[in-house]
């Protein structure tokens, strides 16, 4: 795990992952290598079956982050991955598993 007083936060991603990936543990996935890289952000289920994951954190730790979304858990088929790099918010505090798409969760 790293040290979260490393630095600031710096960076912010955005991926969308696309194919199997709702029903086969891809939020729970995501999260759990959120966690052990020290992100802060969240993930959830699209409505049109993608999932979308936002994290910030040291660039290095996103970028392994990326990997393995691109990756993904034994049982979902990635079949294309959006990425979209920014500057960090400093808006999550930790690393959520959204519930659904829609508003508030």
């Amino acid at each position: 795990m790293s040290d979260p007083a490393a630095g600031p936060l710096t960076e912010r991603v955005e991926v969308v992952v696309h194919g199997r990936v709702q029903g086969v543990g891809y939020r729970m996935f995501a999260g759990y290598e959120a966690v052990d890289r020290d992100l802060v952000g969240w993930v959830g289920n699209e409505p049109d079956g993608s999932v979308r994951c936002v994290a910030e954190g040291r660039r290095d730790l996103l970028e392994e982050f990326v990997r393995v979304l691109r990756e993904g858990p034994p049982a979902a088929v990635i079949n294309d991955v959006d990425v979209a790099w920014t500057r960090a918010s400093g808006e999550f505090e930790r690393f959520a598993i959204r519930s659904g798409w829609h508003s508030g969760d």
